[in-house]
Order: C-alpha cells, then structure tokens, then sequence
C-alpha cells in the first residue's frame, strides 16, 4: 500500500472523492503517477487542461465519463485525436519570462548551506536573472514552517525533510520536491573535553546528545553509530533537539555531552576549546547526503520558469563549490555576519579538510565535506528505511514510489548534462555504512535485519 500521493495530480483528486472505478474499488491507496521529472508533471498538467476544455465546468459530466473509462483510457483516446505528444513537448521546452524575480530562500547558518548562501555574494543568482534574498533561520523547525506558509519559496533543508513534509511526518503533508543535494559528508560527532577518555561508544550509556532536528541525517546516523556499538538510542542516551547556532553554548555549559552536528559547530567546539572532533561522519558512511536545496511542489508548478533559473544556479554554485582550488574563497564569502558569522580561520578548516581536532592533531581530511548535486533516489530509500527503523513512519512504504517522486534525479541529471557535467546513468546505487550493505532494492529485509528497532 502506498502512503504517498501527489495531491495536485486531478486525477488523483477525483479518485480521493471516491468516483467508484475499478481503482477506487480495491482496498490500496490511490498512488500518485510517476513524477520524477518535471516533464512528467507538465504532461500531467497538460492532459488535465485538455480534459477541463472538453468539460468546461460540468465536472459531474468530466466524473461520469471518467468513472465509465478510468483517466488512462480517456487519455489514450484524447491521444487519437489530438497531438498530446507534441501538445506536451511544446510546454515542456516552452521558456519565457521569469514568473518571479524577486525570491526569497531560507537558510540555516552552516557550511552545508554553502552553494546556497555563496550563490548570492558570487553571482549565481544574478547570473540566471534572479533578485534572491538569503535569510538566516534560526533552525529546520522555522525553515520547515515558513517554506509550508509560503513565506519562503525555497530553502535549504536537510535531505529527510522534503521526504517527511511529503508524508505529513512532524507537519501537515504537502508535496516538497528536493531537486539537488547540497553535499556529502560535512557533520562529525563532537564531544565535550570531559570525555576524552571515553572515545568507545559503548562507555556513552547515559550521555546527552543533541542533533539539529529530528528528521536529519544527523539523527539518524547518531542513531545508527550507538545502534551499532549495542546501546539503544531511545532507552540507553538522550537526543534532544538543539538548534546549531546553540551547539556551542549548550557543550561549554554541559548540558550536553555531546552532539552530532553540522560544521561549522563541531571545528567551532573545537576552536573554542570546549570539545573535540570524535570522528568525521564520513567514517561512518563516506558520501553520505547531508543538506538539499527545496521547495514546494506547487512553487515549481506555478513558476517553472523561475524554478528552472533558480535550479540551474544552485546546480551551477554546487559545482563550483565541489572544486578544491575554490573553497578558500567560497570561506572568506561566506564567513561574514549576514551569512555563517564565524571566523573565516575555522569555516576554511571545514571546507579545505586540514584542521585541528582538538586531540593534538592536525587532520588533513580533503573531502570532509563535498558537494555533488545529484539527488541519488537510493539515498531517499535507505532515509525512509530509517524513518521505519525508528518509528517515524509505520505502515507498509513504497519506497521507490516515494523517493522517484520528491527527489527529482532525472530533472538533475538533465541539468547537470546542459551545464556541461556527466550525471551518473542510474539513480540507485549500493552503499557501505560501517561494514553493512545497503541495497536499495530490498529495503524492507534491511531494516528487518537491524535487532535494535521500533519497527
């Protein structure tokens, strides 16, 4: 049984309404047509045109003839007499004029956040005819409800959060699409100096941990690295959520031990002496999503023209972000107090890899944080395999379904290709986390093999 549908499909509204077909007749949930691509929802939007222009506004007509053949038969006669390839084509390679120039994009003060933040002080934006105003949010929690009220048309969000918005996990479900990962790798456990005598996860029974938000990969890979180590994160440690502009603060005043959290925090513990760097979370599963760019399925809907602009400038800034020869620069454009508001000494430790530890050391770590845009639908999966392992969502999940329809791979891809870059030529791949293959093809037997579960 599939948990998700896309609202704005009209047909998926007319099945919600209980029209009595073949399809309504069964006990699953209606699922949503495949969206990956955006070619995908605007040959959607053009069949649901053509079929409002046959009707006009006599929808118990429209839902009669419907009930009778199902939208796929009425499509396919439409087919016959009309053009609806080319009809299709047109809109889908159509451009014109920015729907909207002025945007606004909200962002968490993290290095993650980089090919969003430095988008604006480099050009990116300006580049592809945008007027963007970044403004700091204090956490994902604002982030997540600002982006639902409309108040940003965008935002930076951690890969899980488009997923679980979608789903209505933590919030009210409205379709979110995450068209490009920000980066890969760029969080570590950091823990307080009182602890560095307990680098063994298994002498953590007790600890305070913080994380961003619940639904992060920081969650879910501190979740997975105690699991790992025998404790059980949900009796044996505390999680609390701790917005990451306060990580800081609250491990120099020892409410927590420690966290698992984006950079800059964990070099910034570092550089204010209070903690030191455990481990990278590379070391746990190396080329793991960490932030994403964005929005609304409605906002791209409705502005696909701005959509593609802004798209193209965070897939463009993501690249050049990815160049090592780059970061230097990228640290001293982001460093200052409208953006991270850190010392640019301790943002260029994270995005150049050669930083101190707090242990003694001098770590050289190159890709201790990347940036590759490619939304992999195989992250999604082995996210939402989590979000089952622990609880958040419950129920049988079509996870390919789900993941195919909020990460826009084939969109990213298409982009990377025009911009010059060579995706990858599939959008699922295996992948090793502390020793255990995930295979995204049997995600259900994955989380059935953890013995410390919810689910």
């Amino acid at each position: 049984m599939s948990i998700f549908r896309d609202p704005f499909d009209p047909e998926t509204r007319l099945h919600a309404q209980g029209c009595g077909c073949a399809r309504c007749s069964t006990s699953a949930t209606p699922a949503a047509r495949p969206a990956d691509s955006a070619e995908g929802r605007i040959a959607q939007v053009v069949e649901s045109a053509l079929v409002r222009g046959l009707f006009g506004h006599h929808d118990e007509q429209r839902r009669q003839v419907l009930r009778a053949m199902g939208g796929g038969s009425l499509a396919a006669i439409l087919g016959t007499l009309l053009p609806m390839d080319a009809i299709k084509a047109a809109a889908i390679e159509a451009s014109g004029p920015l729907e909207k120039t002025k945007l606004k994009v909200g962002f968490v003060p993290i290095t993650c956040a980089t090919p969003i933040i430095m988008a604006k002080p480099m050009g990116f934006y300006e580049k592809y005819g945008l007027d963007v105003d970044v403004i700091k949010t204090a956490g994902w929690a604002v982030a997540r409800d600002k982006s639902l009220n409309r108040e940003y048309d965008a935002a930076h969000m951690l890969t899980p959060m488009p997923l679980a918005m979608s789903l209505g996990a933590g919030s009210t479900a409205e379709p979110f699409l995450m068209p490009a990962v920000e980066n890969l790798n760029g969080q570590a456990i950091t823990l307080h100096n009182k602890h560095k005598d307990k680098r063994d996860p298994k002498q953590w029974k007790g600890f305070k941990f913080a994380v961003p938000f619940e639904y992060s990969m920081h969650n879910f890979l501190l979740r997975y690295y105690v699991a790992e180590a025998g404790l059980d994160p949900d009796k044996d440690i505390q999680i609390r959520v701790v917005p990451p502009p306060e990580m800081v603060a609250n491990l120099r005043a020892d409410n927590v031990d420690g966290y698992l959290a984006p950079d800059p925090f964990n070099q910034r513990a570092v550089y204010e002496g209070v903690g030191f760097i455990h481990l990278l979370t590379k070391e746990i599963w190396d080329g793991h999503p960490c932030c994403a760019f964005a929005c609304s399925q409605a906002f791209a809907l409705e502005n696909p023209n701005t959509f593609g602009a802004l798209f193209k400038s965070i897939v463009e800034a993501t690249h050049f972000a990815a160049a090592a020869e780059n970061r230097a620069d990228i640290a001293k454009a982001i460093s200052p107090a409208n953006y991270l508001n850190q010392p640019e000494t301790v943002v260029a430790q994270v995005l150049t890899g050669r930083y101190a530890d707090g242990l003694g050391e001098v770590k050289n770590v190159p890709d201790r944080i990347d940036f590759n845009p490619f939304p992999w639908h195989s992250m999604a999966v082995w996210i939402l395999t989590q979000m089952k392992r622990w609880g958040y969502i419950k129920g049988e999940v079509d996870y390919r379904q789900i993941a195919e329809q909020v990460y826009l791979a084939a969109d990213c891809g298409k982009l990377m290709k025009e911009l010059g870059y060579e995706p990858p030529k599939t959008t699922y791949q295996t992948y090793s986390i502390m020793g255990k293959t995930f295979d995204p093809a049997t995600p259900d037997a994955y989380v059935d093999s953890f013995a410390i579960r919810r689910s």
